[in-house]
């Protein structure tokens, strides 16, 4: 897998959003960009995973949902294995990260993204090869 940006849950989320116009606007251009090269944005099963238990909490049907989530199965999807565990392990120890975001930097990382956009992370910060975007600043 050879992508070259990755995008976290909540870049994703914010498409979905009717609450926040300006940050779905961002949302909605980045997930577009990605559309007319969808092998350049990879995403990873927990970037899924969330994304579908936060549409199902505003109100989205868990069918819908899955409509939703399946939409993205055609982009670069990094699975959830033993060995991205243990690099999500490495990223939290090195990076002082929560596990969860530990994991998105290490999907980010296995698919070959130098950019990870992302609103969690350290905007601007380059976590070994892996430099953060926030798009929403």
């Amino acid at each position: 897998m050879s992508a070259h940006k990755s995008l976290e849950t909540n870049v994703l989320l914010y498409a979905y959003d009717l609450d926040a116009p300006a940050k779905r606007a961002v949302a909605l251009r980045l997930v577009e960009e990605a559309w007319s090269n969808p092998g350049n944005t990879a995403i990873s099963v927990q970037v899924l995973q969330e994304l579908h238990v936060n549409l199902t909490k505003r109100g989205i049907t868990p069918l819908q949902a899955g409509e939703i989530v399946r939409h993205y199965l055609a982009w670069p999807v990094v699975d959830n294995t033993v060995e991205l565990f243990e690099t999500g392990l490495t990223e939290q120890a090195r990076w002082q990260l929560s596990l969860w975001d530990a994991m998105i930097l290490a999907a980010a990382r296995c698919s070959g993204a130098s950019v990870l956009f992302s609103e969690d992370f350290s905007d601007g910060q380059d976590y070994g090869g892996v430099r953060v975007v926030n798009p929403f600043r």
